[in-house]
């Protein structure tokens, strides 16, 4: 494993109870970043980082939900009251289910997916870069996917999506690299989550991606290492 040193470094992560939320904050508290975690589930984020609850050096911002603006426009205060600055933003929020073909996909199934992986990183992205500029810069990553190089059958909604999410990645570098902040996203292939395994419980997870290695990359893209990549899309597929 990479070793990043993120002292003195605020990073707020969000989605942080998913199951790479969780991964991604451990990591980047190991390499002592102080955290803003946010999360809807209000109380599995307290059970899940009970540790940094108790220290008031951290922040955990629970009943968040990035779909509504004014949710996202609360975190921003939140962070913004609590630490008066902001070094980097690591947005997880997103998901997928599978569907029919498109002609027989309903409406609020197609919304579902868009307001779940690009409405969201719209909503937080505008509502937390303004604090990112006011700091001097940093770093801002998404979470984007495969899917959103190449559709598949049953998975329209969620390819466009996250076809938007590198297109919004894109647009939000050139706004804002001339203001010191690095914009990119990363490809995930399949992760190796619990969730994943119990729906393909015949697949080969060893050819998928765990957490802990995407995060890594993550942890490159919001480290000074990465200061001249802008508006990068990183595969990170692993052996699949």
């Amino acid at each position: 494993m990479v070793s990043y040193d993120f002292t003195g470094k605020v990073v707020l992560i969000t989605g942080a109870t998913g199951a790479l939320g969780r991964v991604v904050a451990r990591q980047f508290h190991q390499a002592g970043a102080t955290l803003a975690l946010c999360a809807r589930d209000e109380n599995l984020l307290s059970q899940w980082f009970a540790d940094l609850a108790l220290d008031p050096q951290h922040l955990l911002i629970g009943g968040i939900d990035l779909r509504l603006p004014e949710d996202c426009d609360r975190l921003a205060r939140a962070v913004d009251d609590h630490f008066g600055r902001l070094d980097a933003l690591v947005n997880t929020v997103g998901g997928f289910t599978a569907g029919p073909p498109v002609h027989e996909t309903p409406l609020d199934e197609w919304e579902r997916m868009l307001d779940m992986n690009l409405r969201t990183a719209f909503l937080v992205s505008r509502a937390i870069v303004p604090l990112l500029i006011r700091s001097g810069g940093g770093a801002l990553v998404h979470v984007s996917g495969r899917a959103g190089l190449a559709g598949f059958a049953g998975g329209a909604g969620y390819s466009a999506a996250k076809a938007g999410v590198i297109r919004l990645t894109e647009s939000l570098s050139a706004e804002l690299k001339e203001y010191g902040i690095n914009v990119n996203c990363v490809l995930p292939g399949t992760l190796d989550t619990p969730a994943n395994r119990a729906a393909r419980p015949d697949a080969d997870c060893s050819r998928w991606v765990a957490p802990e290695v995407l995060g890594e990359v993550i942890m490159f893209l919001c480290s000074p290492a990465a200061r001249a990549i802008h508006g990068a899309a990183i595969p990170v597929y692993g052996l699949g």
